[in-house]
């Protein structure tokens, strides 16, 4: 995935053409249509005429929900369904196990906007646009009170439904779509998959590059997680591919800039004077594409008894059908097939929504597994659940329902750069010294003021110091080694600062390479975003100790932008000539409004 020329020449050499990005020439002809196949009735006569894979059937579980969208279904077989309209949560029953719902749908949780759903340890999990709540579960099925865990995710935009799910790890997972079809986000946690503790006390980027994924599950055999992110709008009918991911910590995927398998956006600039093949270069391809505009929404990967042997591990996701397509695709359930936790192809499994005359009677979102081994998915359009079932008698595993991922994937890539020493401490550096650094801001060892905090203004401190003779570059990295769990916490990094600058300016940009001062390339912080991300201790904590540690090359480092501490360090070994450390405090006593 990393292109192995010359980071540092490439992007100098770049710099100069790449102010000209905007009027660079680009004439690129798209054929685009707007279709929206008129909404009909769900009749008996046209359910039955739905199309169902072969041993397979489908009946209607419940009806009359209005706009229907995730399911979550618990041990027990209380279904939850997420109603963004309508701005609640109602709970469904079975208690007779007839495959249909007892009565009508019980409200137990009222929140504008409610959408994403996960079930955990007897807790409810609700992701609004901006907000993630916590309820738990009582006997009967109703919520007590719900607790807001977070208050704080992006602002939304094009895609304001956020999903969730508890990871095999006990980690939630978030998924944060972009606010548009194709820009550069101002937010970074915008057009990524958030990974956070259950409490929300912690909140990570998990991957990049994102659109919109809101279907992504842990396959049960390897714990690897897979997610189905939406493709660019406007590009043509059949461009660009709805994109099957395999989602790893600290990976982009490709938007807004590069799709697919490697294809250019051609509207888009991506920042900092970075070319598109440079984010290309960057950028992890997509594993598998489906129809364009097909609009992936639920995923779920089969771990029942009740269907066919070769459906363990495979994978089932709606398709709730995009407005950017002639003729339309979408509005079906597709099964992703896997052979040894790696995905094989791509197939309808139930089609018919779309009628002969350009109509619809329904628009797939929600997907689930039900404790009998049934898949349930929603229909958000004309508000029914649809049970699917196994008619080939005589062919189910008979294992019963105990595959559960594993938690070691995740685990070890959350380990990544965790319980390491600070930099300066590091065989990487070799006891180097000699380099005295300074702030305006701050005196050694006092407290930093407030607006460098991620609690107010966010923005990096001026520093300074001492020149090195023979330096061909500086690097700055910044770390807590008070934060926890991650520690230490990486909160800046910075390298290839030119020689003859010896000083930062405060509120430097945030992004992955600066324009001034010419060329400084930044890297991940444990956050999981590019340049600096102030001091956030958790309120109450006494006061953490922030490293901000310089050192002196002898070489300009040959490393892709968005490189992290690990990186820059392997890179800088027998390069260092001095180093020095500034270190400031920050506690914060009083908390924030979510």
């Amino acid at each position: 995935m990393q292109n192995r020329l010359s980071w540092a020449i490439a992007l100098t050499i770049a710099s100069s053409a790449a102010w000209a990005q905007q009027g660079d020439g680009t004439d690129v002809g798209v054929s685009a249509h707007v279709l929206k196949p008129r909404l009909v009735d769900a009749t008996p006569e046209r359910i039955a005429a739905l199309k169902v894979a072969d041993g397979y059937a489908v009946s209607v579980f419940a009806r009359d929900l209005k706009n229907a969208r995730i399911l979550a279904v618990a041990s027990n077989g209380d279904t939850y369904v997420s109603r963004r309209e309508q701005g609640d949560v109602v709970l469904l029953k079975d208690a007779d196990r007839d495959g249909v719902a007892d009565g009508p749908a019980l409200t137990v949780l009222n929140r504008p906007g409610a959408h994403g759903l996960a079930l955990h340890d007897n807790t409810l999990y609700v992701a609004t646009a901006k907000e993630v709540f916590a309820a738990p579960v009582k006997a009967d099925g109703t919520l007590g009170p719900a607790t807001m865990l977070m208050g704080d995710l992006p602002d939304t935009g094009q895609h304001p439904n956020r999903t969730l799910r508890v990871g095999p790890d006990e980690m939630l997972y978030i998924s944060v779509g972009s606010t548009c079809n194709a820009c550069n986000e101002a937010n970074p946690e915008s057009a990524t998959l958030l990974r956070a503790s259950l409490d929300g006390a912690s909140r990570t980027i998990f991957a990049t590059g994102l659109r919109n994924t809101i279907g992504f599950d842990w396959h049960p055999q390897t714990g690897q997680l897979w997610g189905l992110d939406h493709g660019i709008d406007y590009l043509g009918d059949d461009v660009q591919a709805e994109e099957l991911n395999l989602i790893e910590r600290g990976k982009r995927y490709g938007w807004p800039h590069v799709y697919g398998d490697g294809g250019i956006n051609p509207q888009s600039t991506p920042p900092g004077e970075i070319t598109k093949e440079q984010w290309k270069a960057l950028s992890a391809p997509m594993v598998m594409g489906y129809t364009a505009h097909a609009a992936p929404m639920q995923m779920q990967f089969y771990t029942g008894s009740a269907f066919p042997k070769d459906a363990r591990g495979d994978a089932f996701a709606t398709m709730r059908g995009s407005w950017n397509r002639k003729p339309a695709s979408g509005y079906e359930v597709v099964r992703i097939h896997y052979d040894q936790g790696r995905p094989q192809r791509i197939e309808p499994f139930v089609t018919g929504f779309l009628t002969a005359d350009d109509a619809h009677f329904g628009r797939p979102v929600g997907l689930a597994q039900t404790p009998d081994g049934a898949l349930l998915f929603s229909d958000d359009t004309n508000g029914i659940i649809y049970r699917v079932t196994a008619t080939k008698a005589g062919k189910a595993d008979k294992r019963g329902n105990a595959m559960r991922a594993p938690s070691s994937a995740m685990i070890e890539q959350a380990k990544k750069g965790v319980g390491v020493p600070l930099t300066l401490e590091r065989s990487e550096v070799g006891a180097k010294t000699g380099l005295t650094v300074t702030s305006t801001s701050f005196a050694p060892d006092a407290a930093i003021p407030v607006r460098h905090s991620e609690y107010a203004d966010g923005v990096s401190p001026a520093l300074s110091w001492t020149a090195v003779e023979r330096a061909k570059s500086y690097v700055i990295i910044m770390e807590d080694p008070d934060a926890k769990p991650i520690t230490p916490f990486v909160h800046w990094v910075a390298w290839n600062i030119p020689a003859n600058v010896t000083s930062l300016p405060e509120g430097l940009q945030e992004q992955e390479r600066l324009t001034l001062p010419e060329g400084v390339l930044q890297g991940a912080t444990s956050r999981g975003s590019p340049g600096y991300f102030g001091p956030r201790p958790p309120v109450g904590d006494p006061p953490h100790h922030y490293h901000f540690q310089v050192l002196a090359l002898d070489t300009m480092l040959d490393l892709p932008p968005g490189s992290d501490r690990d990186a820059v360090l392997t890179a800088a070994k027998g390069h260092v000539l001095a180093s020095g450390r500034l270190v400031g405090t920050y506690a914060q006593s009083v908390k924030p409004p979510k």
